[in-house]
């Protein structure tokens, strides 16, 4: 197993301290909620020369912040973070918590309800944001509601094969992995930031769930939609593979590595083949949106947000192998991602490019902010790792999950 070099050291050291710099001065103060008379809601989207639009916002998104935030907080931005992330919390538990348990789809700019609907991929969310909010601002009834939702999450839309029914959007049939995945990495969150018991047997759960029913065991890709069995669906639709998708799990896979979960070493290194081989795109330098099982390009689009996965996924590896490979994938990673940085106002960003290398012209999305956050962590995190060398030394790292939520909250 090769150590890591004083070369890759220094490489990831200079573009950690770069990512910091744009989070720290460019982003965190675009994205800030707003405070005072108005409700404390972070921005759902802003043009792209940084206006914020009156618009509905989504409850996932709010969330999504809520972790952005106290990440930023963990690595020492000095802006008012604690108040945001306390009243933006509050605010959901008041303002978005349903009679059941659930919570709702989006507010209006006021914070009044404007879609009373539950979404699994909402909740999922939630239990995201009470993992990190609860562990940074200390405050253990966060924890509390937590388990309160995933009681609701279990008597209501536990489903028999072990999934869940995905609330009252999205039509099921079909049923998807990606509101699953979710579920995973905020039961991993909980379990770190609470030491719950519950929540580490529901992402052991829902890890084996993926490898039994969403991966395709010939080709090692991760498909997208299900039959009401968890059966890939019949035609085109059951052979889509997103390469972002299979990046994510396998980052995933990564950490329950570290809890020595059985298998989950070899589900990241199938799903990084598969992703690798077929979904990224040498002449843009940046992973598309849809392949298919045969590794054939459906949609050569490319969002931000798979770039994100494949970065968070070679600075785990990195982690885990010491190889100098991950550590110039990381960076060829970071190199697509910086590209939709480029815009008219610093801090927001371009979603969506093109075959043709041309940007589609929109509004740049809150929701990724989560995405760059998370893999900047990685990065910082990693650097960080790497200059006291405990990378490649894995019985040096707590087997409790992320490196980041192991210090939430110091």
């Amino acid at each position: 197993m090769a150590s890591t070099s004083l070369a890759e050291s220094t490489s990831l050291r200079r573009l950690a301290a770069e990512a910091r710099e744009w989070l720290f001065e460019a982003a965190a103060p675009r994205w800030r909620a707003t405070l005072g008379s108005e409700p404390p809601l972070f921005p759902e989207r802003q043009s792209i020369c940084a206006e914020r639009e009156a618009c509905p916002h989504r409850l996932f998104v709010q969330a999504r912040h809520i972790f952005s935030y106290c990440e930023l907080g963990r690595h020492g931005w000095e802006g008012p973070w604690r108040e945001m992330v306390g009243a933006n919390v509050d605010f959901l538990l008041a303002r978005g918590r349903r009679a059941d348990g659930f919570y709702i789809h989006k507010f209006e700019p006021d914070g009044a309800v404007h879609d009373p609907r539950a979404d699994l991929y909402d909740q999922a969310f939630m239990l995201l944001a009470f993992a990190h909010a609860g562990r940074a601002l200390r405050r253990p009834d966060l924890f509390a509601c937590a388990e309160a939702l995933g009681d609701a999450l279990e008597r209501t839309w536990r489903l028999p094969h072990g999934g869940y029914y995905e609330g009252e959007i999205a039509a099921c049939p079909p049923y998807r992995q990606n509101p699953h995945m979710h579920l995973l990495e905020s039961f991993i969150a909980l379990h770190v930031a609470s030491g719950a018991s519950r929540w580490r047997e529901a992402a052991e759960q829902i890890a084996k769930l993926c490898s039994s029913r969403f991966l395709d065991k010939e080709a090692g890709a991760l498909l997208e939609y299900f039959d009401a069995d968890l059966r890939p669906l019949e035609g085109d639709e059951g052979r889509i593979v997103e390469p972002g998708h299979c990046f994510e799990w396998a980052w995933l896979f990564e950490i329950l590595a570290e809890w020595g979960a059985p298998g989950a070493v070899a589900a990241s290194d199938r799903l990084t083949a598969f992703g690798r081989r077929h979904g990224l795109d040498a002449g843009r330098g940046v992973a598309v949106n849809e392949v298919r099982t045969d590794g054939s390009v459906r949609n050569a689009h490319a969002r931000l947000w798979p770039q994100t996965e494949r970065l968070k996924l070679a600075l785990a590896r990195h982690r885990r192998t010491g190889d100098p490979a991950e550590s110039d994938e990381a960076a060829a990673a970071y190199a697509g991602l910086r590209k939709y940085f480029d815009t008219p106002s610093r801090g927001v960003w371009r979603d969506k490019l093109g075959p043709d290398n041309a940007w589609l012209d929109e509004p740049s999305p809150g929701s990724s902010l989560y995405h760059i956050t998370c893999a900047f962590s990685e990065l910082i995190d990693t650097a960080e790792a790497t200059e006291i060398g405990v990378c490649n030394r894995g019985s040096t790292r707590k087997p409790s999950g992320r490196p980041r939520l192991t210090r939430a909250g110091d």
